[in-house]
Order: structure tokens, then sequence, then C-alpha cells
């Protein structure tokens, strides 16, 4: 099981961004969540198997087709196994 926070940057609102985390950690069996912050960034927090989170990892970094995935840093956590469901928040 691994847990990150990934910290997206870029044109990353008003793009679908968070539907498209969801629809994919969802595809990928992955638990957690996924929000826009107030400086442009979205940010999502996933825990998950490696593989999982490897793709899932990639695929933030391209974004959906309207997003310009400028920037994304990637935060090693310890897995608490707290989420049922990956979900956008606010």
């Amino acid at each position: 099981m691994r847990r990150v926070r990934a910290v997206i940057e870029g044109r990353v609102h008003g793009v679908g961004f968070r539907w498209f985390a969801v629809q994919n950690a969802v595809r990928l069996n992955l638990k957690g969540w996924v929000r826009n912050n107030i400086d442009g960034s979205v940010e999502a927090v996933a825990e998950g198997e490696e593989p999982s989170m490897r793709e899932f990892i990639a695929i933030l970094k391209r974004g959906p087709s309207f997003a310009d995935v400028t920037d994304i840093s990637i935060l090693e956590e310890t897995p608490t196994g707290e989420f049922d469901s990956f979900d956008i928040i606010r």
C-alpha cells in the first residue's frame, strides 16, 4: 500500500481536472480525494497499490486534454486506510 499527496500546477482549473482524476482513480481502484486550491493548483491524496499509484501519477502529469500541467510535486505519506472511495472535496 502506498499513499501520495500530489500538487499539480499549471492550467488545471476549469478544464475538468478533478473529474479526470476521479475517473482514473476509480478505474485504478485508488481511494482518496482531489480538490482545487485557492492558489490555482489542484491537490490530490491517493492510497492504493504500487502499480496503480505509478499509473495514476503519470496520468496526473499529463492531465485532461484541455489542461496544461507545468509542475507536479509528489509527497510520500504514511498510508492510513481512512478512505472508502475517491471523491472531489472542497
